[in-house]
């Protein structure tokens, strides 16, 4: 099986302790991993199960039925899956990989719009990342005052070095635009790509 950053997360709680899945998903909104791994969707979380079962990197531990409930699958790591986990760790950190976040892709094609249309989004877009770096410094200071250790905390303090580089980017870019060092219009940028293709 393929390393995800899911099934990475699946196979990560499962090392504390056997879990259903709707206790794998609480597990993962109450630690915030949500923020690092897309579980927005239940299907993916089932899917994911479902390959690391076939897989051979869980097992179900145990199946029951309570009144209240409908029946629950008990799922527990296996030893292939305990090397699977240390393998896709030191993987996913060891190598970068090629991602494709939209972002990028919104930014190769922004001569599509006017400049300041890009200045408009642009400048929108900063503003939701300096909410999200107060909040992250909110999560930094609320683990510092529950004496949480950093390791904890890492992919925070990732986040947030990666969103205070995007905002200083962003402050450029949309000064940039302000003043009119970066402009650009799409009749001679058409004419360009005739010319170069």
């Amino acid at each position: 099986m393929r390393s995800s950053p899911l099934g990475l997360t699946v196979l990560s709680l499962l090392h504390l302790r056997p879990l259903h899945p709707y206790g794998i998903q609480r597990l993962i909104k109450q630690w915030g991993k949500d923020q690092v791994v897309n579980v927005s969707q239940r299907a993916s979380l089932y899917r994911t199960i479902d390959r690391l079962l076939d897989a051979g990197l869980i097992a179900v531990r145990e199946t029951s039925r309570d009144q209240q409930y409908p029946e629950r699958t008990v799922y527990e790591v296996t030893g292939a899956g305990r090397a699977a986990t240390r393998e896709w760790l030191r993987e996913m950190l060891a190598a970068p990989r090629a991602e494709y976040p939209e972002f990028p892709a919104a930014l190769s094609f922004t001569m599509m719009l006017l400049p300041h249309e890009v200045q408009a989004d642009l400048t929108a877009r900063a503003a939701q990342v300096r909410a999200r770096l107060a909040e992250l410094g909110t999560a930094a200071e609320a683990a510092r005052q529950a004496a949480l250790p950093r390791i904890a905390m890492l992919e925070d303090e990732y986040r947030s070095t990666v969103l205070t580089a995007e905002l200083g980017w962003l402050d450029t870019i949309t000064s940039d635009l302000r003043s009119g060092a970066l402009t650009w219009d799409y009749e001679t940028l058409a004419a360009l790509a005739r010319e170069t293709s």
